[in-house]
């Protein structure tokens, strides 16, 4: 499983000073070593090829041995070909696919059930029963109905009759008693119609307390399953630490660990390298095959470990090593600048890298910055915000009133926004509209994914500037203000399919995200005139 390093391929390289963030990471040269090595590997097993065309992360740990030789472990997220074991990559945590195992006969049970539910559901005799009850409380009503109307309208008659006639004590009698049958007659039709109700309940509700009865057993057996099955997951760190998932994640919000926690590439490399006394000092994890229908993932492109599932895991697993430092956590001197100020607004220029808001560290940010610069400030001031990596122009409310109004124009869409973007790449048409709802991919926070289901509907207008270099030059200009819009529309194969220069989350990393809000049109919420403002990239 250690695959030592031929010396001609690192000789020059340093090795990394500490272990890689493995959320937010520029790849070591070595694992581009190890990936290219992989990747000759891969390509002489044609069985594999059908399978790894539809996507799959792969993941590289640099270790170094006892005696300080340099070497790559090399491993793959979930299974493959339906086995988790395949000679060149690490065993999995705990095989699940092992026959021997608990996994296995138990899931059999679980799968019987089910199955057991299914025919049940389907049976002709429950289906027409159901049908039947249905019929029967339609015809039920018809006829109670009918039967109320009946006597309503008898009613009427003999109101008509002590009305216009004058009756005896007899014939009054003869319409009590009349008024009295007929109500007795209700009664009666009521309470037959029940019992032919609870004839055909009593039937149905065999077949429907045998069905819940499985479920209930199915229920207990999956959360039995799942926490013997989390708690065979016996993970290590590097202070020689041991514990399972179900203790891992019992301090995260959800308690329970999530599907396919423990079977993701990282956590199976860092095990093997303890469970074999090798030292990690990097990481990378990259993407071999199609992008996902939601998801954006480029062939051969590097990404940061998933943090539904691993942030948890990794946090653990990587207690005793020297990790780098998150570049989200780094205090940056970055400043925005004040385009036009009056007493209700304020139009800035926030530098790419600047949080628009407060994060979880301490770093400054233009909500923190605008409360320096205008003491008196009051209310959300925030009217909308531009992601970190993206520069340009935001607009400052300076009290709570103004923000309101602000707000109010951007759901009603009066404020125009454009943008300027630099493309990974040429696309083919100069114009067009991007309609791709988005939703946030939970799993790997903060991305986006395209959800046509459950998604927020996201609409981008685009038109190309030039070409040059291989890169487009593209104005984009956002109809809705969804998080990460921009960004995912050119990024997805059915949107633009290039992904913005820079875009680490969606593409590759380069020196900075190539993306810039250069101009802002609205209406001035005191004046109630149209305004706008420019500012012009420094990349075009």
């Amino acid at each position: 499983m250690l695959h030592l390093f031929n010396q001609e391929e690192i000789d020059g390289i340093s090795l990394p000073s500490r272990f890689t963030f493995p959320f937010n990471y520029t790849p070591h040269k070595l694992t581009y070593i190890a990936y290219d090595n992989i990747v000759r590997y891969i390509n002489k097993k044609k069985q594999w090829h059908g399978e790894l065309s539809k996507g799959k992360m792969l993941g590289v740990l640099i270790v170094l041995t006892k005696d300080n030789k340099t070497g790559f472990l090399a491993a793959f997220s979930g299974n493959l070909l339906n086995s988790n074991n395949h000679e060149y990559f690490v065993p999995p945590v705990y095989d699940l696919l092992n026959p021997n195992g608990f996994f296995r006969p138990e899931e059999e049970n679980i799968s019987f059930i089910n199955r057991k539910i299914s025919d049940l559901n389907s049976c002709n005799e429950y289906k027409e029963l159901k049908k039947d009850l249905e019929e029967h409380k339609k015809a039920a009503n018809s006829q109670i109905t009918k039967e109320k109307e009946r006597i309503k309208e008898a009613k009427i008659k003999r109101d008509a009759l002590r009305k216009d006639t004058e009756l005896t004590e007899s014939d009054n009698d003869l319409l009590l008693n009349e008024s009295r049958f007929l109500k007795a007659e209700l009664k009666r039709l009521e309470k037959k119609l029940q019992y032919e109700t609870d004839l055909l309940k009593e039937r149905l509700s065999l077949f429907e307390k045998t069905i819940s009865s499985l479920k209930d057993e199915r229920k207990s057996r999956s959360a039995a399953l799942q926490h013997k099955m989390f708690g065979a997951f016996k993970l290590l760190n590097a202070n020689g630490e041991i514990k399972d998932l179900n203790e891992i994640f019992s301090a995260t919000a959800g308690k329970i660990p999530p599907a396919g926690a423990g079977e993701c590439a990282g956590p199976k490399l860092l095990q093997y390298a303890y469970i074999n006394n090798l030292k990690p000092i990097a990481m990378a994890e990259f993407w071999w095959g199609d992008s996902p229908k939601t998801e954006i993932r480029m062939h051969g492109n590097h990404y940061p470990a998933c943090k539904g599932k691993c942030e948890p895991i990794l946090g653990f697993m990587l207690r005793g090593l020297d990790i780098e430092e998150d570049p989200l956590k780094r205090n940056v001197d970055l400043k925005v600048e004040v385009i036009y100020s009056d007493q209700h607004i304020a139009i800035v220029y926030k530098p790419h890298g600047l949080l628009s808001v407060p994060g979880k560290s301490d770093n400054t940010s233009v909500y923190k910055q605008m409360t320096e610069i205008y003491p008196d400030i009051s209310g959300p001031i925030i009217v909308h915000r531009l992601d970190m990596s993206t520069s340009g122009l935001m607009i400052i409310a300076k009290n709570k009133d103004v923000h309101k109004n602000l707000q109010e124009q951007f759901k009603t869409r009066e404020v125009k926004k454009r943008y300027i973007a630099v493309l990974d790449g040429i696309i083919n048409d100069n114009e067009g509209y991007i309609n791709l709802p988005l939703s946030a991919d939970y799993n790997h926070r903060p991305k986006q994914i395209v959800n046509f289901e459950n998604g927020k509907k996201a609409v981008t207008y685009y038109k190309v500037i030039k070409e040059s270099a291989g890169k487009t030059f593209i104005y984009l200009y956002p109809y809705t203000g969804r998080t990460h819009q921009l960004r995912v529309h050119c990024a997805h194969k059915s949107g633009l399919n290039t992904p913005i220069k820079g875009d680490e989350l969606y593409g590759t990393k380069s020196d900075r995200l190539y993306l810039h809000a250069e101009y802002v049109e609205f209406t001035h919420p005191a004046t109630g005139i149209k305004i706008n403002f420019e500012y012009k990239s420094k990349f075009l």
